[in-house]
């Protein structure tokens, strides 16, 4: 991937200096570079915020009820991890943190959450059903207030920045649902 963004790089600049927009390059890279800052530092109190709102719902053990109520739904997708398993207050965190669309704070977890997926699958190169379900479910994460997106349109002087909830709520559930299915798809072909 770094070779490809490299040479669509390189090539753009190339290609720029040899139709004489030097100019318009120089702006573009200085305007970029502007808009970055701007989106990293918004970005970064967001983060901020609710990364600290979720350690402090896992401190007043709030985490731990929604893993309660998110358990009959994790014991029909993960039969493989015991109920008291660690891992699945980890992807129950990730899972909560993807819903409220704050993909950056569901990081954290999702790590650990891998960490002791590795550890029950024995640390084998391949990848357990539990850990592959675990994934989709990451990637695709039914969201129902995507806070990271609304912000950039905010930023971006967006008239209605939150106009798109429902449609990413349908997406989502969409693009979640059909990753669960292949999953389990998959699972079952291999065990035939």
């Amino acid at each position: 991937m770094n070779i490809i963004w490299g040479i669509m790089i390189i090539s753009g600049i190339f290609f720029s200096l040899l139709s004489g927009n030097s100019e318009n390059l120089t702006n573009s890279i200085l305007n970029s570079a502007k808009e970055a800052v701007t989106i990293s530092f918004a970005t970064c109190g967001i983060m901020s915020l609710w990364c600290g709102l979720t350690r402090i719902a896992e401190r007043s053990g709030l985490i731990d009820s929604i893993t309660k109520l998110l358990m009959p739904v994790m014991s029909i997708l993960f039969p493989e991890i015991p109920k008291t398993h660690p891992a699945i207050k980890h992807i129950c965190t990730n899972v909560t943190a993807n819903i409220f669309g704050l993909g950056w704070a569901a990081t954290p977890s999702g790590l650990e959450a891998m960490k002791n997926l590795s550890l029950l699958n024995g640390h084998s190169k391949t990848a357990s059903d539990s850990i592959c379900m675990f994934l989709v479910i990451n990637m695709s994460s039914v969201q129902l207030i995507t806070v990271s997106i609304i912000a950039y349109r905010a930023e971006f002087g967006s008239f209605s920045p939150a106009s798109i909830v429902f449609p990413g709520i349908i997406a989502t559930s969409i693009s979640t649902l059909i990753g669960i299915l292949s999953v389990i798809i998959c699972r079952r072909c291999t065990r035939l």
